[in-house]
């Protein structure tokens, strides 16, 4: 049997990743995201998930950011309890992102609330600070380079992405079928100054990859810097704030 793969989530709008991967033996959520944006997506983080979390062998993060990581509180708390597999990078930012992600959902819960615009009484944050910092419990850090064990009869390589720290493209291999897919999570540009350049992937076949930016060509550094010393420098001299 060749393994099989299910979009969760990344479909049709830029958020919310989520790929199961199935075997006869294992089955592996890559990417763990919230829908973020429009109600309409938003609201997807609510519905039940598509298969009972418990019934996963794992985990797997190519990067950070709250549109692939963001929902793995929440996933543990419906009962998922095997491993989250992610580089030492991902592993330290989650430890930062996940909490406050937690930590907002309940500010938000606590406002809607008080102002009485929710139509649930009470209204309750998706899931909170605790139910964060439970799940980092669950975190095994890999290396950039090194096959890993992930899943009965799946091992995973895990190669730098160039998009934040710790980002990585990933390529699962089933032993079973002998067949390889790859998920190239966000890249980033082939020059940056603090972070390691994209890397090619090993042979796959079959490849996820993201397009969101498919289309275009980013601007040479210099021009973005020049940008964004203009921005900086047209609100400074009117007494305005940079973020």
């Amino acid at each position: 049997m060749k393994p099989t793969l299910q979009f969760l989530g990344a479909a049709e709008t830029v958020t919310g990743s989520r790929f199961l991967l199935s075997t006869e033996r294992a089955r592996v959520l890559v990417d763990c995201g919230l829908f973020q944006g429009a109600k309409e997506l938003r609201l997807r983080n609510w519905a039940p998930f598509p298969i009972e979390p418990s019934t996963l062998d794992a985990v797997v993060l190519t990067h950070a950011h709250v549109d692939h990581a963001g929902f793995l509180p929440r996933l543990c708390a419906q009962g998922f309890r095997g491993p989250v597999f992610a580089t030492r990078g991902t592993e330290a930012l989650c430890g930062v992102v996940l909490p406050d992600s937690g930590r907002l959902h309940e500010e938000d819960a606590f406002v809607a609330n008080r102002e009485g615009w929710s139509k649930h009484a009470p209204a309750l944050p998706l899931y909170t600070e605790a139910d964060a910092r439970a799940s980092l419990k669950q975190f095994a850090a890999v290396e950039f380079g090194a096959e890993t064990q992930i899943a009965p009869g799946l091992r995973a390589r895990f190669s730098h992405a160039g998009h934040i720290l710790g980002a990585a493209a990933l390529a699962i291999a089933d032993e079973a079928s002998r067949r390889c897919v790859g998920f190239s999570g966000d890249l980033g540009r082939p020059a940056h100054p603090f972070l390691r350049a994209p890397e090619p992937l090993a042979r796959v076949d079959s490849l996820v990859c993201e397009s969101t930016y498919g289309d275009r060509k980013h601007p040479p550094s210099a021009e973005v810097i020049a940008a964004l010393g203009a921005a900086i420098t047209r609100t400074a001299q009117r007494g305005g704030t940079t973020v």
